[in-house]
């Protein structure tokens, strides 16, 4: 194994860490602060996905598909918000899963009637098309990188808007008690709905970005929801900070296990016996850091009540 090659992995999975914080912020502030379950969450990550490749290929513009995405994905979960999730609040848990998870049929079904099954592709545009060299001869493409660099920024947004603005201050309180910052006259409803844009909003970004990565098709959200919910239960259900962390573990343990499992079992097992052991065991490593944290830590790393 070459420290160059470990390099890009450990890049590889900063990037996989960054994508995911995206989708699990958004996903970690609609349940710490309405205590909603939403399988609809991927469903935004496909919007934003969808708008940003058809919007870049009517324009040709990157930026404009991108902020079509980011922009659109939060206004479809605002109307989502309104009509559909706005009646689960105080239903039980398992009425939400079911509303939700009929949202993702609905998504699913709609999207494929819009833009048909065939898989839609975004190439990444061509001043983010370049490599930058890394340690060793090695080159890492400029893309991921600024992925990296808009998941970052986002983190850094997040905290200012949560700790430093008005808005912030009354999603933590939302978080904390939310009879009573109804009683001191905010508007209980407006709040949620703004929560639950912002979170569509962050994951049609996510969306966007990896557009350019793979193909563009209906039920893309699903697999990566899966992860991100994964990522909240090990950072704390509600809290930023631990999204953050729990995303660039999980980003960094799949990477390098899908990479390097198979690479070490090829000391004791043949090669064809050594990849799909190494690729099984692979797959259940983020599930194995997940129970090993919770049973030290049952709430999360940063569990945002405690």
């Amino acid at each position: 194994m070459s420290a160059t090659l470990l390099l890009e992995q450990l890049i590889n999975g900063l990037q996989l860490g960054t994508m995911l914080f995206l989708m699990a912020s958004g996903l970690t502030l609609v349940f710490g602060v309405m205590g909603l379950i939403n399988l609809a969450h991927g469903a935004f990550y496909m919007v934003g996905a969808y708008l940003t490749a058809a919007v870049t290929a009517a324009s040709g513009s990157f930026l404009l598909g991108l902020a079509a995405g980011l922009s659109g994905a939060a206004a479809v979960g605002a109307v989502v918000e309104l009509v559909v999730i706005r009646r689960l609040y105080h239903r039980p848990h398992l009425d939400q899963v079911l509303a939700t998870f009929a949202l993702i049929l609905i998504f699913s079904e709609g999207t494929r009637w819009l833009f048909g099954s065939s898989p839609l592709w975004l190439n990444t545009p061509e001043w983010l098309a370049g490599h930058v060299p890394l340690p060793g001869g090695a080159r890492y493409p400029l893309y991921r990188l600024v992925i990296i660099g808009v998941g970052i920024a986002v983190a850094v947004g997040l905290w200012w808007l949560i700790t430093r603005t008005r808005l912030g201050m009354r999603v933590r309180a939302g978080e904390s008690d939310r009879e009573m910052i109804g009683a001191l006259g905010i508007d209980i409803s407006r709040l949620y709905t703004a929560v639950f844009a912002l979170g569509a909003g962050l994951a049609g970004l996510a969306g966007a970005l990896v557009g350019a990565l793979q193909s563009v098709q209906v039920g893309m959200g699903e697999p990566v929801l899966i992860l991100a919910f994964v990522v909240i239960v090990i950072g704390g259900i509600g809290s930023i900070k631990g999204a953050l962390l729990g995303a660039v573990l999980v980003g960094v343990v799949d990477t390098l296990g899908r990479v390097f499992l198979p690479l070490a079992f090829r000391a004791v097992l043949p090669p064809a016996e050594a990849t799909d052991v190494g690729a099984a065991l692979a797959s259940m490593l983020i599930y194995i850091l997940m129970a090993v944290i919770l049973a030290f830590k049952p709430r999360g790393l940063f569990a945002a009540h405690d």
